[in-house]
């Protein structure tokens, strides 16, 4: 273990038993139960001989990591994901490879950028809102089909009536009002 393991590791002990050291100075056979509570989840009451000193957090910290690991550079800490990633580009070189070694390694950095930025287009909440505006688009369009739907109905009415008044003017000869 390197030296600012064991540093930090002492520090870390040292700061979770600093509260519990008032309540072990009292008894050595008083039990302390340090437990962490979320959002409004009610502390649990201790036993006869156990003290229970509760710490709260807000309800959205419930499942995520720890505040001391979140940060953290250690490679303990780091994913898998990321490991095997970086194992995949150990001995990458020449064209297409993003690296200052072989002919052309330097081509795969811009290609390496378009697929991060196509990775990152992919999981943009904005494609989400190009789908509702193409559903709104969709049901704006079907109410302009009814519309003109009608709208055919009351040309071809007009045509027809139109039409019928030519028709009499030409077997009659005497012009009919436009409104018969």
């Amino acid at each position: 273990m390197s030296r600012f393991s064991l540093i930090a590791a002492a520090t870390l002990t040292s700061i979770l038993l600093l509260p519990a050291a008032p309540a072990m100075a009292q008894s050595p056979d008083e039990k302390v139960n340090l437990v962490i509570v979320y959002g409004q989840d009610a502390c649990p009451q201790g036993k006869d001989d156990e003290i229970t000193v509760c710490a709260r957090k807000e309800e959205s910290e419930r499942y995520r990591i720890p505040e001391a690991l979140r940060g953290s550079d250690s490679p303990r800490n780091d994913a898998w994901n990321n490991k095997v990633l970086a194992y995949e580009t150990v001995g990458r070189t020449g064209t297409q490879s993003c690296s200052p070694v072989g002919a052309g390694g330097a081509l795969g950095c811009t290609q390496q950028l378009i697929n991060r930025a196509y990775a990152e287009k992919g999981q943009d909440p904005s494609i989400r809102f190009g789908e509702l505006i193409q559903a709104e688009r969709e049901k704006r369009l079907s109410t302009l089909d009814a519309e003109a739907a009608d709208t055919q109905v009351r040309v071809e009415e007009a045509e027809r009536q139109y039409d019928e008044r030519k028709r009499r003017e030409a077997e009659g000869g005497t012009p009919v009002p436009a409104g018969n």
